[in-house]
């Protein structure tokens, strides 16, 4: 079930870099998304896009949430990047197809002030393509 949430009030993407197409789902420390990825989409090869996409579909998931969490809390988007590390990365299936749906659930595993750690997993037709460990430095509160 998509939650009709505008997207882009919750991540700084837009344009091509926006992959995300709806959310699943969204709590304070997890989200799910869905994007189909398309010709348009960056790392495209002309028969599918590269695996590494993932991480980016993992880091916009997770934003999601973050975004989340911080829009309901004071009523303001997050609207600002991050510096992100990647901790871990696995890919199952490389490239993935063009029209093929991706669900990426994300959730954060550790959180201290401004530094978060989050694992997500992405699937395609319930099977794993990949997975990845991201380690989030957010902007400074005001």
């Amino acid at each position: 079930m998509d939650v009709d949430i505008d997207i882009e009030n919750l991540i700084p993407h837009r344009d091509r870099m926006k992959l995300i197409d709806a959310v699943v789902s969204v709590a304070e420390d997890a989200a799910a998304t869905s994007a189909v990825v398309t010709d348009q989409w960056p790392l495209f090869d002309g028969q599918g896009v590269s695996a590494l996409v993932l991480i980016e579909l993992a880091a916009q998931t997770s934003a999601v949430s973050i975004g989340w969490k911080k829009l309901t809390a004071t009523g303001e988007s997050s609207g600002k990047g991050w510096l992100v590390g990647i901790r871990s990365a696995r890919f199952h299936r490389d490239p993935i197809p063009v029209g093929a749906e991706i669900l990426t659930r994300s959730e954060i595993h550790f959180a201290l002030d401004n530094y978060t750690e989050i694992l997500a997993v992405a699937t395609v037709d319930g099977e794993t393509v990949g997975e990845v460990g991201l380690q989030v430095m957010r902007e400074e509160s005001s």
